[in-house]
């Protein structure tokens, strides 16, 4: 039987949900001003459509990686949990060392 605690169960983030766990590290934040957030730090490579996020936000809240923190009329704000800090920091680490890698192949295919 799996174990419960097991985090591992996690991984990989797909990339969209990697970004909203990233912006919701640094802030609690509202739907629209993460989909803007997640377009500014990827440079623009990552758009997140509202379907996607929503989904995301579901599936992390089911998950106790996310919590909703407050909730007015029309917003709803959401912040990481510490669960989900421990998956991110866990999902940051498999992105180091894919990027330790790719570092060393890049400068193999330079020379």
């Amino acid at each position: 039987m799996a174990n419960p605690d097991d985090l591992s169960k996690y991984l990989p983030l797909s990339e969209t949900t990697f970004y909203t766990m990233l912006c919701l590290a640094e802030e609690p934040m509202h739907g629209y001003a993460l989909m803007q957030k997640v377009g500014e730090i990827s440079r623009g490579t990552v758009t997140l459509g509202a379907g996607t996020l929503y989904t995301i936000f579901s599936t992390l809240e089911r998950e106790a990686l996310i919590k909703m923190v407050s909730e007015s009329e029309r917003r709803k704000t959401y912040a990481l949990t510490a669960r989900g800090q421990q998956v991110l920091r866990l999902q940051i680490q498999r992105l180091e060392i894919m990027a330790e890698h790719g570092r060393r192949i890049k400068a193999l295919l330079t020379n």
